[in-house]
C-alpha cells in the first residue's frame, strides 16, 4: 500500500513520526473487502486500547528495523567518527 511512497529528502531529520489515520484504516479495510465509515473506524481505533496497542507495535517494529539496520555492515559505519589515536600535546 505505502511501498511506493517515498519520504522527501528536504532536511536532516531528528525524528521520524508515523501515524495511522482514519483514512489509512478505511483503506486497509477496503483492501480486505470490508467497509468502514469514519465513525466505525474511529470506534475501532479507540476500542479496547487498540490505538495504544498499535502504537506499541509500531514502536517495536521501528526499534527492530533500527537494530537490523545498525548491524548491517553497510550502515553500521554511517555516522561513525574515527577515533584519533594521536596524543594531543599538553
Amino acid at each position: 500500500m505505502w511501498e511506493s511512497e517515498k519520504m522527501t529528502e528536504k532536511k536532516k531529520r531528528e525524528r521520524v513520526v508515523a501515524e495511522i489515520t482514519i483514512a489509512h484504516l478505511t483503506e486497509v479495510a477496503r483492501e480486505l473487502g470490508r467497509t468502514l465509515n469514519q465513525e466505525e473506524a474511529l470506534a475501532f481505533l479507540n476500542q479496547d486500547g487498540r490505538a495504544y496497542a498499535m502504537w506499541k507495535h509500531m514502536m517495536l517494529a521501528g526499534e527492530e528495523y533500527i537494530k537490523t539496520s545498525l548491524t548491517s555492515s553497510r550502515l553500521a559505519a554511517v555516522g561513525r567518527n574515527p577515533v584519533s589515536r594521536h596524543r594531543i600535546p599538553a
